[in-house]
């Protein structure tokens, strides 16, 4: 891999919380490597206001985040991906579109924020929690050395990430 900015999808299968997340926080720590976006196999349609809340009290932009279906991403005229990341466990499991340019897949699977029943405060709990784990699996991802792995290695160690 070049020293050329690598395109990112994380998928998820309502694109409202957890893969909103992971889009937001690789653009913010990308320094330019990085372009993410994130899809669903069966978008909402929106996002969830509890993700928009937390990604503004980070500092994170939020204008452009939309919940989509992840068909954009397969279709004529869609960026090229390096990687696919999987960030839910019914993401995982399904039957995905064909990714045009063979992008490194890998799953990371993180609890879903949006399922939590209880008071605010416990849903904003599992939202930070959902945060913290994307975040730290993205740190670990940006600082991986993509130039010198070989396509195997690359594919081991991003899969690897979601063990962390």
């Amino acid at each position: 891999m070049s020293d050329r900015s690598y395109h990112v999808l994380f998928l998820c299968t309502g694109n409202s919380a957890r893969s909103i997340l992971a889009e937001a926080i690789l653009n913010q720590k990308a320094r330019g490597r990085f372009k993410a976006f994130s899809a669903g196999s069966f978008p909402t349609g929106r996002v969830n206001p509890l993700a928009l809340d937390l990604l503004r009290r980070m500092e994170l932009p939020t204008e452009r985040l939309r919940s989509k279906a992840w068909d954009e991403f397969a279709a004529a005229g869609a960026p090229p991906l390096d990687f696919v990341i999987t960030v839910c466990d019914n993401a995982a499991g399904e039957v995905c579109p064909v990714w045009p340019g063979q992008p490194v897949i890998a799953h990371w699977g993180v609890a879903d924020p949006a399922a939590v029943q209880g008071s605010e405060l416990e849903r904003t709990q599992a939202f930070r929690e959902a945060f913290r784990v994307l975040e730290r699996r993205i740190e670990l991802f940006t600082s991986l050395p993509l130039r010198t792995l070989d396509s195997l290695a690359l594919a081991h160690q991003v899969r690897e990430i979601g063990s962390r």
